[in-house]
């Protein structure tokens, strides 16, 4: 969303473990989950070029029904988000987003068969890069997105995050029931 009308985008810094990440969420919604370990200023560029107008402030407040929710998520209690998400994207990335949030939890799907299901069969490495651009890091599962052959390909928030994800959903699906919010 871009407009000329300045807007408060709010933030915090979630601690998980040895994890710390930035996250945001305008009045709307969820609209940025960083990459852990990664300085404010990842953060800060990504409001900066998708909400040109916006003005960051950090309110933990605000931010708390969200970092409760990833917070039930990387605990393994959480398989389907509840919260509110602002996504930035184009239609096309937006489908590809809306298709990722459809991949069960614990599984994972290859891109060709994300393009596939959006409709577009051809469209793969587009498909990658708009999975590549998902704001919102695991709330927007793209960490289950693996290559056909069935190895681990990129993600924004590094290989070993991508692979810390994909065991933890291995790993809680496996050992006890979950919660399914929304």
């Amino acid at each position: 969303m871009k407009t000329n009308q300045s807007r408060t985008i709010y933030w915090s810094l979630l601690q998980y473990a040895d994890w710390s990440m930035h996250i945001a969420a305008s009045a709307e919604g969820l609209c940025y989950v960083g990459s852990a370990n990664k300085p404010y200023e990842e953060m800060s560029e990504w409001i900066r070029k998708h909400h040109q107008s916006s003005v960051l402030e950090r309110n933990d407040a605000i931010m708390e029904p969200y970092a409760d929710e990833l917070t039930a998520y990387m605990e393994g209690g959480l398989v389907r988000f509840s919260i509110p998400f602002d996504l930035a994207g184009t239609p096309f990335q937006r489908s590809v987003w809306d298709a990722l949030c459809l991949i069960p939890y614990g599984e994972t799907r290859s891109y060709s068969e994300i393009a596939n299901h959006i409709g577009k069969p051809a469209s793969v490495r587009a498909v990658g890069t708009a999975i590549g651009a998902n704001p919102v890091l695991i709330s927007v599962p793209c960490h289950r997105v693996i290559g056909k052959n069935g190895a681990l390909t990129g993600y924004r928030g590094g290989m070993e995050m991508k692979t810390r994800l994909l065991a933890l959903e291995k790993e809680a699906a496996g050992t006890h029931e979950v919660i399914q919010h929304g």
